[in-house]
């Protein structure tokens, strides 16, 4: 395949030297990204399988950080230093706001395995997540998007999902203010906030999660979940809270200050002046 920009192919050599180092392992062990939670891992039989497609869907615009947050915590729960590869539209990031480096280490994540790719429309954003996923070693590749993505038909997402297959690359596609619509994804599933548990002093409560299998090619669907994470131990469990905290917002939303991650942020637009497209997608 072509290099999708200049910015794309300086990616994938820093994720290559991070390789040749030593710093992670050339590719993925077959395997899960478990959750830390023992009874929803092994519902899936170990969590979410790598080298596989999964798909996280925020109906609601306004539970789009917590879908976001949980794609990234469930990524970054990988040990090691791998990176986590995040791609996004620049429409998706005006809309969920700039990701806070602080705010990830505070819940508990390494914001240096992070590197930040903005695509200025659905189409530039495919072709950067096709070379992606081809990029074997990283902790996980999320997608985000915003809105429908009619681009992403079953032809495009079979692609991903057999370069990701070939690479060992476990695919996060991050599908915010969007309805499910057929894909080849291993696992489909739609992400609300959940209640937090009071603290004293009244304390922000730990990140919770609202969890609905919509899909699962590998068993049956329709169970729920309720998983909170856990910072100090940097894993998810079981969640029975009353009031919903903040605490999440100050890693993933708008609700955060400028950006702190200039320095892994890399725009495939930089290098050429592209027109506004009147009939892309959202």
């Amino acid at each position: 395949m072509h290099e999708s920009s200049p910015q794309l192919a300086g990616l994938r050599q820093r994720v290559a030297r991070l390789a040749a180092s030593g710093g992670l392992e050339s590719r993925p062990a077959e395997g899960w990204l478990a959750s830390g939670d023992d009874a929803f891992d092994a519902a899936l039989g170990g969590g979410f399988a790598t080298g596989r497609c999964h798909e996280f869907f925020a109906a609601d615009a306004l539970d789009a950080t917590s879908a976001a947050a949980f794609a990234a915590l469930v990524a970054l729960r990988r040990p090691g230093n791998a990176p986590l590869l995040w791609l996004r539209t620049t429409d998706a990031g005006r809309r969920t706001g700039h990701i806070h480096a602080p705010g990830i280490a505070e819940l508990g994540g390494d914001p240096d395995r992070l590197l930040l790719v903005e695509a200025p429309d659905p189409k530039m954003l495919l072709a950067c997540a096709n070379d992606a996923v081809r990029c074997t070693g990283s902790a996980a590749v999320i997608v985000e998007s915003w809105g429908k993505f009619p681009m992403l038909d079953l032809t495009a997402g079979r692609r991903l999902a057999l370069g990701a297959r070939d690479a060992g690359t476990t695919l996060l596609m991050l599908r915010l203010n969007a309805a499910p619509v057929p894909s080849v994804a291993e696992t489909r599933w739609g992400i609300t906030a959940a209640a937090s548990r009071e603290r004293e002093a009244n304390a922000p409560g730990a990140p919770a999660f609202d969890l609905e299998l919509l899909r699962w090619r590998a068993g049956p669907a329709g169970s729920r979940w309720q998983l909170e994470w856990n910072h100090d131990i940097r894993s998810f469990g079981r969640s029975f809270g009353r009031s919903f905290g903040r605490s999440f917002e100050q890693g993933f939303g708008q609700s955060f200050g400028e950006p702190a991650l200039s320095g892994a942020l890399l725009s495939p637009a930089l290098h050429r002046a592209t027109r506004p497209r009147g009939a892309a997608a959202a």
